[in-house]
């Protein structure tokens, strides 16, 4: 599957937090978020693990309990099942993978991937 870059088919999951799902294979799922300042993605846990790098902006990640600011270019990893959110300090871009492929993100995809 390839991804083909579009700035259409971004869609709302919580107020100021904004998905778009690029490409996925059987067992990986990438997609894009952007994140408006002074947002908060709630603490949460899932069975993916989930690695992100950030495009642009400023967060404060937290991953089980432990509070991590990241900038342009800084990455992350969170184990499965750990707690986990963020406040969104600036306007961001964040790309993030999760493992296995979040079947409930395919609902997400732009429609400008092709096999």
């Amino acid at each position: 599957m390839v991804g083909r870059h579009s700035d259409a088919a971004y869609r709302d999951i919580l107020e100021g937090i904004k998905i778009k799902t690029l490409v996925h294979g059987e067992r990986t799922l990438m997609a894009e978020f952007r994140l408006a300042a002074g947002r908060v993605l709630p603490q949460h846990a899932h069975p993916f693990e989930q690695t992100g790098y950030l495009v642009s902006g400023r967060l404060e990640l937290v991953i089980d309990g432990t509070t991590h600011t990241v900038g342009p270019g800084d990455s992350w990893c969170i184990p499965m099942n750990s707690v986990h959110g963020a406040t969104v300090d600036e306007d961001s871009v964040a790309l993030e993978v999760f493992s296995p492929a979040r079947e409930d993100y395919l609902k997400y995809l732009d429609g400008g991937s092709v096999a």
